[in-house]
């Protein structure tokens, strides 16, 4: 049973201040093969229960791996991954299921002995999202040009096959088993599209750390004497490693293992596992601490298998203890499930492990243990504790990201992995330029960008070796930054990309101004930001963001008018977004132009118009319609969330809704937002 934590939340308005985001997502599309020719030949009522069995089948897929279904095209079926909330594996979790879409139809009976054969298609790419209407069966959710490349890639794949485009292959390298093919002509492009062939899942090679440590020494030594205190004194201790996405985490753990050797004389056993994400079975890292301590190798057949395991158990069983584990564990490695009899292995491991640390130290580490099943956990407690019952020389080591919730049993150590200093970030970025043959004159560049995470700078040099401008934001980062951003509510995420538009330091007026809100409404938002780890405040000057990839994906999420329109209120009280009069970051060249192309100069007409105040009042010429099409009135909602009434009343003034995709039957209009708020006017619609 593969792990996955159901998203049973709805987008509802009033909890999302900014109603439309600019968001990379991936899109499947799935069409059946020959569906005219078999609709021809069955009956209407046949047709219906097939489409039925057929539908019912995707969707239910679709929802196992958090897709949402955004339309039925005939005989295609249209779904988003992303689209409200991404964990920086949305690629991964599409890929995934256009594979288990093929598995459970193709030539598979669906209704009597009629069988099925599909295309799946999958393209990834920056659309405009309606958050409130992204939930399946929400039409018209998403618009961009990946749409159509997720269509086209469908129609070249073959009959049983999942298509990838390039971004797609890239997001899911290492984890995805990949072959490219032959370039595909597509009508109106130049250069024909590279397409790739998705195969199954790839078993997760070791991360490369081939390069010197640079900083972390005081981390290093700190973790490695509780580590050596815990297995010196046979107290048992849990240590957690807690940084964000390309904090170094596992490089940290890497050279832990890598130099603690030895404590008192006595040789160090480590046990080491990763946890990828959304494992096929809820029990794999335990499998693979199983691997681990019998020495396996992944082309070891069932004799080798059980051969290894043998020799690894006798040391520590009697030989009739030896011949009941041997079979239990084997069967673990090949079905790890949530089964009794997989349970009843994982105790066996766990038996072992505590054995084994009885005969010499021996240290129990997880990396990425935020993406594993609670059963994992639960093995892990149960581990710990048994370990400090019997009062043997074992530590745990965790590594996870900050939000990861866990309770940790006993006395854990929670070691946070801080950025590094400037000068440090400097030195890993010379070292990883010169090794990539680029010029270490970049690093002036590089610096402010990566923000002191190791994982950043390999990601930009990367990056730049691919041929990609020293600037551009590398798309590991994107990811990762934008999983970061929405693990907030609406309202924080508000709060950010409105931050992320204004240029300096930051301070709760220039926010509240920026989003129309009433004075100190931000405040407690932005205090929640910097004990999230995601602003810094040094409580005299104001607020900066943490890592710079965050200003900039917060700002680039805000669909453009409505960037437009909180640059414009910025600039209506310069005085605000800086704190101190201290001197402010140099925009980017993006937010230099919207913020010419948004200032309140006499000369420049406003990119958008105000509402009507009055039915009595002029009111700008509207969009030509048909005769017979009547304007449509929406219901409108405000960033606090309430219902609004017209201008000119005591009401709050009304935000037109921002739509991007054509409904069916429907009239589209502008965004449209004020011009020039009165206090307590709102900022966007939900």
């Amino acid at each position: 049973m593969i792990t996955i934590v159901a998203d049973t939340q709805r987008t509802d308005r009033p909890h999302w201040p900014v109603p439309e985001e600019r968001r990379t997502v991936s899109v499947l599309f799935v069409d059946i093969v020959g569906s005219t020719a078999l609709v021809d030949q069955l009956d209407p009522e046949d047709v219906r229960a097939l489409q039925r069995a057929y539908f019912e089948r995707v969707a239910g897929v679709l929802r196992r791996w958090q897709g949402v279904v955004e339309k039925y095209v005939g005989d295609a079926v249209m779904a988003l991954f992303g689209a409200r909330h991404s964990d920086g594996f949305d690629a991964y979790r599409a890929v995934r299921a256009g594979l288990e879409i093929q598995a459970a139809l193709d030539r598979r009976p669906i209704l009597g002995e009629i069988t099925l054969r599909v295309r799946v298609g999958i393209a990834t790419g920056e659309v405009v999202v309606d958050l409130g209407d992204a939930v399946s069966g929400g039409h018209g959710v998403a618009s961009g040009a990946v749409i159509t490349t997720a269509a086209r890639l469908q129609g070249y794949a073959a009959p049983g096959g999942v298509a990838l485009c390039a971004v797609t292959a890239r997001a899911t390298a290492g984890l995805i088993a990949q072959r490219q093919l032959a370039p595909m002509p597509v009508a109106g492009r130049l250069a024909p599209m590279p397409v790739w062939h998705a195969s199954g899942p790839a078993r997760p090679g070791a991360d490369r750390h081939d390069g010197p440590l640079i900083g972390r020494r005081r981390e290093l030594a700190g973790i490695g004497e509780q580590v050596s205190e815990a297995l010196r004194t046979r107290e048992p201790r849990w240590i957690s490693l807690v940084g964000p996405s390309g904090s170094g985490r596992s490089r940290l753990l890497h050279e832990l293992s890598r130099t603690l050797h030895t404590v008192d004389g006595l040789p160090v056993r480590w046990c080491v596992v990763g946890c990828p994400p959304y494992p096929d079975q809820v029990l794999a890292p335990v499998a693979e601490l199983v691997r681990v301590l019998a020495g396996t190798r992944p082309g070891d057949g069932p004799a080798a298998v059980r051969e290894r395991l043998t020799d690894a158990l006798t040391p520590l069983y009697p030989p009739d203890r030896v011949a009941a584990a041997v079979p239990a564990l084997h069967r673990l490695l090949t079905t790890p499930d949530a089964s009794v009899e997989a349970l009843a292995a994982a105790a066996i491991c766990r038996d072992a492990l505590l054995r084994l640390a009885a005969h010499r130290p021996l240290v129990v580490a997880v990396d990425d243990v935020d993406r594993a099943a609670p059963a994992v956990s639960r093995f892990l407690h149960d581990l710990f504790t048994a370990a400090t019952v019997r009062g043997v020389p074992l530590a745990v080591l965790t590594v996870h990201q900050p939000q990861w919730a866990d309770t940790r049993p006993g006395p854990a150590r929670r070691v946070p992995i801080r950025p590094l200093a400037a000068v440090q970030s400097g030195r890993l970025l010379r070292h990883l330029l010169t090794r990539a043959g680029q010029p270490v004159a970049l690093v002036d560049r590089l610096l402010p960008l990566v923000g002191g995470r190791p994982g950043h700078a390999v990601a930009y040099v990367t990056s730049i070796a691919a041929g990609a401008d020293p600037t551009t934001l590398p798309e590991p980062v994107r990811r990762s930054t934008g999983a970061e951003l929405d693990r907030l509510g609406g309202e924080g995420r508000a709060v950010l990309m409105a931050a992320g538009t204004l240029t300096g330091l930051l301070s709760g007026p220039a926010v509240d101004q920026a989003l129309g809100w009433r004075p100190g409404r931000s405040a407690p938002l932005l205090r929640a930001l910097v004990s999230a780890g995601l602003l810094r405040d040094d409580r005299v000057r104001g607020y900066a963001f943490v890592a710079p990839a965050l200003r900039q994906v917060a700002a680039e999420r805000l669909p453009h008018a409505l960037r437009a329109v909180l640059t414009r209120r910025a600039a209506e009280n310069p005085a605000s977004d800086t704190v101190g009069g201290l001197a402010a970051l140099p925009p980017t060249g993006q937010q230099r132009r919207e913020a010419n192309a948004a200032g309140p100069t006499p000369d420049r007409a406003p990119i958008l118009r105000p509402l009507p105040t009055a039915p009595e009042a002029p009111t700008p010429a509207a969009p030509t319609r048909p005769a017979d099409h009547a304007p449509v009135r929406r219901r409108l909602r405000a960033v606090t969330g309430d219902d609004v009434a017209p201008v000119g009343t005591s009401a709050p003034t009304p935000v037109g809704r921002a739509r991007t995709a054509l409904r069916p039957g429907r009239a589209r209009t502008g965004f449209r937002l004020p011009v020039t708020p009165a206090p307590g006017d709102l900022a966007a619609a939900a």
